[in-house]
């Protein structure tokens, strides 16, 4: 069991990681907090009581009281992030001393452990505000979504915030490929597909391959074609707790795991030609979206057919627009610089733009 008492939600110290604190002298209930500690990597510091003043009481980014201990801290300094935990489901005192100390949360075990869990994980990973999340679709085959999705995670990178470039395609070819990596060392989708739970957010950074300033989930080039929805929630869900940007190229259909991705995201973008044929196309794929994203917009992209503009396709389509996806000559040039990665080129500016707009939407990223 876990509640809220009155208080803001505990923080982790502004993003900074540090190590939590536990006051307790009950010894079955340090046993369950230091597991769950360890569970989480983190190293806690253990008190009978409040430390003296400048003993860390202040300055620890989470404090964890048992129950034996709320008599105790009374007197302590009132701050955020102190949870009283217990171990007696039918106390009807518990929320009572919560209140007296000053907690932002009541949390019993054995129930409230995986809450617990995550929450010193977030202490350990200094996490802040989560990574603005973009996902990037074409209204039809050869749209260019993938072009695009490049283009703006590479001026992400360039603008120095910290970006992720997520392929959810499997047959797309990989997007690494279209940035020249396809032989960067690092990890691929498939040797996550197991995974389950809580990952670590530090831990996936690192373990995916750097190109161009960024970190790219990717496909390999073998037989996997699919990754359990779990597991497409676990990675997604640690790269949102990193901070920065994410950006997803989508791919044209939806199935369990790319709903699982829509899910994650903050808004879509539709890419789409300015054709008849094409935008009826989109309509469809914006129905189908539209399902999941609250916030879906409309990228246009030349040449248009005689009677449309962007601002036409937006109308027809009855979506915000995004604004018009230039053309980016040289692209196809056997040198394979990046999408966006020419700082003056139109593209850029397209991307460069598009991310002052909606970051000062999104009120900035950590």
């Amino acid at each position: 069991m876990a509640g809220t008492v009155t208080h803001d939600p505990p923080s982790a110290a502004s993003g900074r990681p540090g190590r939590p604190m536990i006051v307790t002298e009950d010894a079955e209930l340090l046993d369950d907090l230091l597991r769950l500690c360890a569970a989480a990597g983190a190293k806690p510091e253990v008190h009978h009581g409040p430390p003296d003043r400048g003993g860390g009481w202040e300055s620890a980014p989470l404090v964890l009281v048992g129950d034996d201990a709320a008599r105790r801290v009374r007197g302590a300094t009132r701050r955020r992030g102190v949870v009283l935990v217990g171990l007696d489901q039918d106390d009807p005192d518990v929320w009572k001393r919560a209140v007296e100390i000053g907690a932002d949360h009541v949390l019993m075990l054995p129930d409230g452990e995986q809450w617990l869990v995550d929450r010193i994980a977030d202490v350990v990973e200094g996490v802040g505000r989560p990574a603005l999340t973009v996902g990037v679709i074409g209204g039809r085959g050869g749209a260019g979504a993938s072009t695009l999705a490049c283009a703006l995670a590479v001026t992400s990178a360039r603008e120095g915030l910290r970006t992720l470039l997520v392929d959810a395609d499997p047959l797309g070819g990989g997007i690494d490929v279209l940035l020249g990596g396809e032989t960067a060392e690092g990890l691929r989708w498939p040797a996550f597909a197991a995974s389950r739970g809580r990952l670590g957010s530090g831990a996936l950074e690192e373990s995916l391959p750097e190109l161009h300033s960024l970190r790219i989930l990717s496909w390999d080039r073998g037989d996997c074609v699919a990754i359990p929805p779990p597991a497409v929630r676990a990675v997604l869900a640690a790269a949102r707790r990193r901070g920065g940007t994410v950006v997803v190229d989508l791919p044209r259909r939806l199935d369990d795991e790319v709903a699982e991705v829509l899910t994650q995201l903050d808004l879509a973008v539709l890419v789409v030609p300015a054709e008849l044929r094409a935008v009826a196309a989109a309509g469809r794929v914006a129905a189908t979206v539209g399902m999941v994203v609250r916030d879906l917009r409309v990228a246009v992209r030349g040449p248009y057919a005689p009677g449309l503009d962007d601002r036409e396709v937006a109308r027809l389509l009855g979506l915000p627009l995004a604004g018009e996806v230039p053309a980016e000559p040289g692209l196809t040039r056997p040198d394979r610089k990046p999408p966006g990665s020419a700082a003056r080129g139109p593209l850029a500016r397209f991307c460069k733009g598009f991310w002052e707009r909606t970051l000062v939407e999104a009120g900035g990223v950590a």
